[in-house]
Parts: C-alpha cells; structure tokens; sequence
C-alpha cells in the first residue's frame, strides 16, 4: 500500500494490466491466473475488486467456473479504444467542435486512412 496519493498508479494502470494480462492469456482466467500473470504483485482482492469493476463496465464478461467466475475480454485492444473515443464524444455537447478538433490533429497519413475508412464505410 502507498502512503501518499503522489505514490499512487495512474488511474486505469491496473484495469490496463489486467486486460493485457487476459487478452495474453487468450481464454477465459480466474482471478488467481490474472493476479498470477501481473507484473506487479497484487492483492488477491485486489484483482477481484478490479476483475469486477471491468464486469461492471462491460470490459469483460464472466462465467462461473471452478469456485468462482472465469474472465475474459470482450473485445480486443483497438475495439476498447474505439470504446473511449465514443464515451470521450458522448460527453460533449458540441460533437461538430469536438470531431474538429480531432481531425485538425490528424497527421497526413492517420487523415489520408480516416477518409479511405469513411469512403469503404459509405459515409
């Protein structure tokens, strides 16, 4: 445990192991094979309070196995942060500024593939 909040993980750090640690795994894990896969040394609570948080978000989704639940991504890393592109433009009223904003600071290239996605896409 920290003593101060200066010594304290980014929030996420943890959820962010915990998914690598499942999405390396490539089949459903209990708590103790994720907490077994970390870098870092957790808590078994620890793992299960984050294994559960994820649950909660729709990050992961679960089915009983042995005395508790199994856990297994349900989507693979680039689905996830396409999740948080959407929630970051939900929260904003002003969509048309937002997505602005996010082109103006595209590079060529991440552009010249936006407009070839869009264009496959029918939009």
């Amino acid at each position: 445990m920290t003593d101060s909040a200066s010594e304290r993980r980014p929030a996420g750090e943890l959820e962010s192991s915990v998914l690598t640690a499942l999405w390396a795994a490539g089949q459903p894990q209990s708590a103790a094979q994720v907490r077994a896969a970390l870098p870092q040394p957790l808590a078994r609570t620890t793992v299960a309070t984050l294994l559960i948080r994820l649950y909660e978000k729709g990050v992961v989704g679960r089915r009983p196995g042995g005395r508790g639940f199994l856990y297994f991504p349900v989507e693979d890393s680039h689905g996830l942060t396409a999740r948080r592109m959407h929630r970051e433009l939900d929260q904003d009223a002003d969509r048309s500024t937002v997505l602005a904003r996010f082109v103006e600071g595209l590079s060529v290239t991440d552009e010249a593939e936006l407009r070839r996605l869009l264009e496959e896409n029918g939009r």
